[in-house]
């Protein structure tokens, strides 16, 4: 049974989010402010938390961050009533792994907890090495050479995309579904960017990649 973390400082949308989770069979707990969210999801042990972004004494994006920052790589799932695309991606930047804006539709609500459940479930190693560079997906690091290498919420999704198809072309288009999300607008070059960051980190030469490899005319290829 997964258990989820219902973020939720309005009594009746709280307990309509929990019933209906109960009711395909989630283990449910509820919290009502960002102080006590960020405490129940460092220490114990969720397989999601859905998390509103307007909360007393801690909004939704401080939880996420500080949580990132603390190392808990619980996949995060966040409620806003924003619409605005720069505050979607400060949300994913932070660490978060999707949203739903407000007001949403109960089965997109359900069809996305499902998918991240899915994908956090996924057939990933537990530690995958790449050259001298070993990423452990249980700790949530990446090391080269036994040293930690820095990486931010969104370098690490999109290691793990690249991760979890090893040996595979990606397109663009695929890493910004996975990394990003399907219903965010993000240029393209961002992506450029983000593998641009990742060869730096991961590389013995950057400018001449051994491992996170471009295809011209297709995307990007990771190989062990």
């Amino acid at each position: 049974m997964s258990r989820i973390l219902v973020v939720e400082d309005e009594a009746a949308i709280a307990r309509a989010l929990a019933d209906d989770f109960r009711s395909q069979g989630y283990d449910v707990e509820l919290a009502t402010d960002g102080r006590t969210a960020y405490e129940k999801a460092r220490t114990d042990a969720f397989d999601l938390v859905v998390l509103d972004v307007m909360l007393p004494g801690k909004d939704g994006f401080d939880v996420c961050r500080d949580l990132r920052r603390a190392g808990v790589r619980t996949p995060i799932l966040m409620l806003t009533a924003k619409t605005h695309e720069a505050e979607k991606v400060l949300g994913l930047e932070l660490g978060a792994d999707d949203y739903v804006t407000k007001p949403y539709s109960r089965r997109e609500l359900q069809a996305r907890v499902k998918a991240l459940l899915r994908r956090s479930a996924g057939e990933l190693p537990e530690v995958c090495r790449v050259g001298d560079v070993e990423i452990d997906f249980g700790r949530g690091e990446v090391r080269r050479e036994g040293r930690i290498v820095e990486t931010t919420p969104l370098e690490f999704r999109v290691l793990t995309a690249f991760v979890r198809h090893q040996g595979r072309v990606l397109t663009r288009q695929v890493l910004l579904d996975e990394a990003w999300g399907r219903d965010l607008f993000v240029t393209e070059r961002v992506v450029d960017n983000q593998v641009n960051n990742l060869r730096k980190k991961l590389e013995a030469d950057p400018s001449q990649p051994r491992h996170l490899t471009t295809v011209p005319g297709q995307g990007y290829r990771l190989d062990g």
